[in-house]
């Protein structure tokens, strides 16, 4: 099992900045399996989609929304990621929520973070 935690939430007026942290905790053997951790954000009445993600391997991928705007980054020491949010925009307003996940051969499993609310005034 792997438990996440975001924090870092919050309001802010558009064109600001907010920082997200993801911290994971778990057995050793429950980290080490993680394949990718990302973000992913859920609007009310809209599907939830990824922001963006890193893998293990280090590679990220960002929405073409975010792009340019927000920064994933990790420290592996603490077994954390973030979310750096620049030039924050109205539409960005959502829940946030951290992934991770795992490969048990075909199957994908994701582990979830609880959500922090992400809202900016225009």
């Amino acid at each position: 099992q792997v438990q996440l935690v975001e924090s870092g939430g919050g309001l802010v007026q558009a064109g600001g900045s907010l920082r997200l942290s993801c911290a994971a905790s778990g057995s050793i053997d429950s980290i080490v399996s993680i394949s990718a951790m990302g973000w992913y954000r859920q609007a009310p009445g809209k599907q939830r989609e990824q922001v963006a993600s890193i893998t293990r391997g280090g590679v990220t991928n960002d929405a073409d929304s975010v792009k340019g705007r927000f920064t994933i980054s990790r420290d592996s020491a603490k077994n954390t990621v973030y979310l750096q949010m620049n030039s924050l925009k109205p539409e960005d307003t959502a829940i946030y929520y951290c992934n991770a996940n795992t490969w048990v051969g075909l199957r994908r499993i994701d582990y979830w973070g609880q959500g922090t609310q992400v809202t900016v005034s225009s």
